[in-house]
């Protein structure tokens, strides 16, 4: 089901995020070195090819709520934006880590110009942040960010499970609703 707010179609899907080829980026929830890792991370770096680790080690290391863009080499995503979200409970304070990786990746898809991106639900795996809990801590500033979106026109949250969709798609319907 896809939503519209403040002009931006947003949506809630369960799928694969490297299967994603009608979005211009993704976001990969990496690792501080980003490197090749499991979860998104390594589904990201098989997909985009061995030359990702290459175009990433400058890079690195990354903060937990730091972003930064690549190319998306072979990946069907002319970019990939690389969040390290906090891990739950030890990385502090856990909710402005996270609102600060969802706002840093908005941030640099701005800056590119790009239109369409797409986002899984970052530090929810591995890392042990509780999804309706992130929900709650990054999605209300979220929100209010695209009010200054000026070339994002859609954005997609690709999640791990149907669960997960539903929960993302009735926490939107009711933030935008108010």
């Amino acid at each position: 089901m896809q939503t519209e707010y403040q002009g931006i179609t947003i949506e809630s899907v369960k799928g694969d995020i490297t299967k994603q080829d009608d979005l211009e980026a993704v976001v990969n929830a990496a690792n501080a070195q980003l490197l090749i890792g499991g979860g998104v991370a390594g589904a990201i770096h098989r997909a985009a090819g061995p030359e990702l680790e290459e175009v990433c080690k400058p890079l690195a290391p990354i903060s937990p709520g730091e972003a930064v863009i690549t190319e998306g080499l072979q990946m069907p995503n002319d970019y990939i934006i690389h969040c390290l979200g906090p891990v739950y409970g030890v990385d502090k304070p856990s909710d402005e880590l996270l609102r600060a990786c969802y706002l840093n990746a908005l941030q640099l898809a701005e800056d590119k110009g790009i239109t369409s991106i797409g986002f899984p639900a970052l530090s929810t795996g591995a890392f042990g942040y509780p999804l309706e809990q992130a929900l709650v801590d990054f999605m209300p500033a979220f929100l209010d960010q695209l009010s200054h979106a000026a070339s994002i026109q859609h954005i997609r949250f690709v999640l791990f499970s149907d669960k997960d969709a539903a929960s993302y798609e009735k926490y939107i319907q009711q933030a935008v609703s108010y």
